[in-house]
């Protein structure tokens, strides 16, 4: 029987003439049976960098622990006395007179109006730009763009505070007629700069965080890039921009230089309500100002660590908030 040309050489094991070159293994520097002290040894590096980690985490919790019970140890005996009902409904705040008033109310105000005003300008250009970058902007142009902006986050608030009170102050009360350039606006507009990098960066990658093949599947059924993003790539992304919302917000309502330079440091609420161009009182700025001349165990100083506590509850709870809708993120991505 003939047999026909072998093509690929499977014949080539029956040549003896010219065998198969051999391949050679490939080498491993390391056995593949471990004797018992190098086995000892990887056990002993690995149990190593798990307590390394381990402590480093415990430490971290321990800390913050610390701080609550501290704070909370300093605010216990005004917080249970006599004063609370006065210390939240009353808006003087005035330790020096006899008797000596500690009143917040004036003060959460002056929180609160720089942070709304910080949120009514920082969030919508802060969504806006962070769907720019992820759903229309070039790629080169956002990689360039996205690090520049999140690079304001790490300029210094003092820095923010000078130019709210030498620059943005006196164009205040040049441009606007404003008597006072330290105020309510001048304090939120600065904010709204400091919170739109925290803002942009979270929204832009909770909406890159929505599948490609979502955005595919709303062309398919004929949606423009506007209705795409409005109506199914947002509300797709909407954990990840409450978040994003959420730790803008805890990022004005912390802030201490800025409303300390900036925001005019006068116990009121504006009247009319809605005159930005009054001074305000934020409660970080009142005790950032008056906690260094405080005797230590006074009511002036107790009355200082209350509000600390508060706004402490306050911002540990939105930070739980935040990560809530974080988490589901982060689940998003994986899954």
């Amino acid at each position: 029987m003939s047999c026909k040309k072998d093509p690929i050489g499977y014949m080539a094991h029956f040549n003896t003439k010219n065998p198969i070159p051999k391949v050679k293994a490939a080498e491993f520097t390391q056995p593949l049976l471990l004797t018992p002290s190098e086995d000892w040894k990887g056990y002993l590096s690995n149990s190593a960098g798990r307590i390394f980690l381990f402590a480093i985490t415990f430490v971290s919790v321990i800390a913050v622990l610390l701080i609550f019970i501290f704070i909370i140890r300093e605010a216990t005996e005004f917080l249970t006395g006599n004063n609370l009902k006065e210390f939240f409904t009353s808006t003087g705040w005035y330790p020096t007179h006899n008797p000596p008033e500690f009143g917040i109310l004036a003060i959460m105000a002056g929180t609160g109006y720089v942070t709304l005003v910080a949120l009514l300008l920082a969030v919508p250009l802060g969504i806006l730009a962070a769907v720019y970058l992820s759903d229309i902007a070039p790629f080169k142009l956002r990689q360039i763009v996205k690090p520049i902006i999140e690079i304001l986050a790490a300029i210094p608030s003092v820095a923010y505070g000078f130019f709210a009170v030498l620059v943005f102050s006196p164009w205040l009360e040049v441009n606007l007629d404003i008597t006072k350039g330290t105020n309510a606006l001048n304090a939120g507009i600065i904010l709204a700069l400091m919170a739109l990098p925290t803002i942009i960066s979270v929204a832009e990658d909770s909406l890159s965080a929505v599948g490609r093949e979502i955005r595919e599947a709303a062309y398919g059924l004929g949606s423009t890039r506007a209705e795409t993003l409005i109506k199914v790539v947002i509300p797709e992304a909407h954990s990840g921009i409450i978040a994003a919302v959420i730790l803008g917000m805890m990022r004005a309502i912390g802030e201490t230089m800025v409303v300390l330079m900036a925001a005019g440091m006068s116990s009121q609420i504006p009247s009319p309500w809605w005159d930005l161009a009054d001074g305000v009182r934020p409660m970080t700025a009142t005790i950032a100002q008056e906690m260094g001349e405080t005797p230590k165990g006074s009511l002036h100083y107790q009355a200082l660590f209350a509000i600390g506590f508060f706004l402490l509850l306050f911002t540990f709870g939105l930070n739980m908030l935040s990560e809530h809708f974080l988490a589901r993120v982060r689940k998003r991505k994986r899954g």
